[in-house]
């Protein structure tokens, strides 16, 4: 029983057009699924991800009106994008800078190069240089040429206030070897420590920083909501349903999101997570083509859809 890698990771939008247009303009994902958060059908939930809709490309956003989030630890602070060669990399810079987004000097972390930036809510991003390993799926209507593409989830960092509780749960529950550990680059002299799963690399990292300093991230726009892990198959999902069960950790339970199952929980400095199977994606009730041009709801919420399109704001 192992998890394989980064499944998605989910952010909070105040402005959906506007995130809409940063993430399938600017940055050239794919809108593959256009649909509702199915805890609170008054928000939009958009997902963007490569052009096949891969697990592990997934970049997906509640749409809630609210205010910008006050920065602090025990929260998700920083996801990469994985993209391919120094070069690319120096592209994007050039690109980003066009657009009026504020990016952060091209920099080695981690022994990868690396490009941190902001989208317009503040949402913390990085691009990194993966190496071209594993494959790539671009998507042929995007502004951003195939070779310079985005190409899946990199590593998420989290803050935490006391690394050994999230240690515990990383390593013992969840299975994640502790792999390095790497100097945090703000200028103090502490590290942030590296978490694989599966095969490793990039797009299976998990980077914890340790900042007990900082005070408490509070929820807002340009925050984001929490970071899910693949399982493979339904078999595997059950064992850890079963595992989290038999441990007693507190969790949702399963849930069938009908485009993937999740589990859901926190570590011990509140960062939520979920567990999330691969299956069965999200070509399940559109045809891949034309995937994200329209409202999709779940076959559980679908007699609902003149109620739910009513509540929802234009997205253009």
């Amino acid at each position: 029983m192992q998890l394989t890698g980064i499944h998605h990771l989910t952010a909070v939008s105040a402005d959906a057009p506007g995130n809409l247009r940063f993430y399938t303009q600017v940055l050239g994902m794919r809108l593959v699924k256009k649909t509702v958060n199915q805890d609170d059908v008054s928000a939009y939930h958009l997902f963007y991800a490569d052009g096949k809709a891969s697990p592990g490309s997934d970049l997906t956003f509640f749409d809630w009106p609210v205010a910008r989030e006050k920065r602090g630890t025990r929260s998700i602070v920083r996801t990469a994008l994985r993209v391919k060669g120094e070069a690319t990399l120096a592209w994007w810079s050039d690109h980003l800078k066009a657009d009026g987004v504020k990016a952060e000097p091209v920099v080695m972390r981690d022994a990868r190069w690396t490009l941190d930036f902001e989208d317009p809510e503040g949402q913390r991003l990085s691009l990194i240089d993966d190496g071209g390993a594993g494959e790539a799926h671009p998507w042929d209507k995007s502004p951003i040429v195939p070779e310079h593409q985005i190409r899946g989830l990199g590593p998420i960092t989290l803050s935490v206030a006391n690394l050994e509780p999230t240690d515990l749960v990383l390593t013992r529950l969840m299975e994640m070897r502790k792999v390095r550990d790497y100097r945090h680059g703000d200028g103090a002299d502490r590290f942030v420590h590296v978490y694989a799963m599966g095969d490793g690399g990039p797009a299976a990292e998990l980077h914890v920083a340790v900042e007990p300093e900082l005070p408490v991230a509070e929820p807002g726009a340009g925050s984001v909501h929490h970071v899910a892990f693949r399982t493979p198959n339904d078999q595997e999902y059950a064992a850890w349903a079963e595992r989290l069960a038999q441990l007693r950790i507190p969790n949702s339970g399963p849930v069938d999101r009908f485009y993937f199952k999740s589990l859901y929980f926190r570590e011990p400095n509140g960062i939520l997570f979920e567990i999330a199977t691969d299956g069965p994606g999200f070509a399940t009730d559109e045809p891949m083509e034309t995937l994200g041009e329209k409202l999709a709801l779940p076959p559980f919420l679908e007699g609902r859809r003149d109620e739910i399109e009513k509540g929802l704001k234009p997205l253009v």
